[in-house]
């Protein structure tokens, strides 16, 4: 009775997708466009980390009891792949989440105009001189991270109440190493949402990089599940479910 319905967890999903994108995506175009012709520096790295870091904390306190707040496709294939997620709702899952990270890149051109654009809307791209073997791993770490560290803080024996924080930081920490090389998209939603609506706007959009991300992204999200599971099960992990005992059968007089 106190179950949300598929359809209210999608809209969660796709919201919660929304927000990410527009706040963190948002904060690089944001970034550069305040800095003007000043250099990027270390300083533009941590709050635009620090964005995605508190955004990611909202959700996860906002949304989390709605649809658990997946918001990557990444986290939703590992939870599908550890048997933690029906494999029947990830398409509908997915779908939400690139759909609200669509919404999200489009609200950050509404908001910011064609100058988000001209800024590459923080779109995730690697330069010439990273290959993409470099680029794979760089993505492939960061996911991997992140998605074994969703897993800790849902673990049944983690503490109560800090999952929110421990995944913002998690995501504030793997973006500031990750970052020079690939932008740290580390999500395959924050990665196609963004692409495809400044290809929409008339930008710039590196296509050959898309397969680079999403197959480390996604690869990292069903390595990092399984990991976590396999250094955290115990024997009670795998003692089979209790069956009630039947209810007595009245004996006729």
């Amino acid at each position: 009775m106190d179950e949300p319905s598929l359809t209210q967890k999608l809209a969660a999903e796709a919201l919660g997708t929304a927000f990410l994108v527009f706040i963190g995506v948002g904060s690089v175009p944001a970034t550069i466009i305040v800095n003007g012709d000043a250099p990027f520096t270390m300083a533009d790295l941590g709050m635009i980390s620090f964005a995605f870091a508190t955004v990611v904390v909202a959700t996860v306190y906002a949304l989390g009891h709605i649809s658990g707040n997946h918001i990557n496709p990444a986290v939703t294939v590992g939870l599908a792949v550890t048997g933690k997620f029906p494999w029947s709702r990830v398409p509908a899952y997915l779908t939400a989440q690139v759909v609200g990270a669509v919404a999200g890149a489009a609200a950050i051109i509404g908001v910011l105009g064609l100058a988000a654009r001209d800024a590459g809307l923080g779109v995730a791209t690697y330069a010439p001189g990273i290959s993409p073997a470099q680029a794979f791993f760089a993505e492939f770490i960061g996911t991997f991270i992140l998605v074994f560290t969703v897993f800790g803080v849902i673990h049944r024996k983690a503490s109560v109440g800090f999952a929110g924080v421990a995944i913002g930081l998690v995501v504030f920490a793997a973006i500031i190493p990750v970052a020079p090389t690939t932008g740290a998209s580390i999500n395959p939603a924050r990665t196609l949402g963004p692409m495809l609506v400044q290809q929409l706007a008339g930008g710039t959009v590196h296509w050959n990089q898309l397969p680079v991300y999403l197959s480390a992204e996604l690869l990292a999200g069903a390595l990092a599940a399984l990991a976590y599971v396999a250094i955290s099960r115990t024997r009670a992990d795998n003692a089979p479910a209790a069956v009630p005992e039947p209810a007595a059968t009245p004996t006729p007089a």
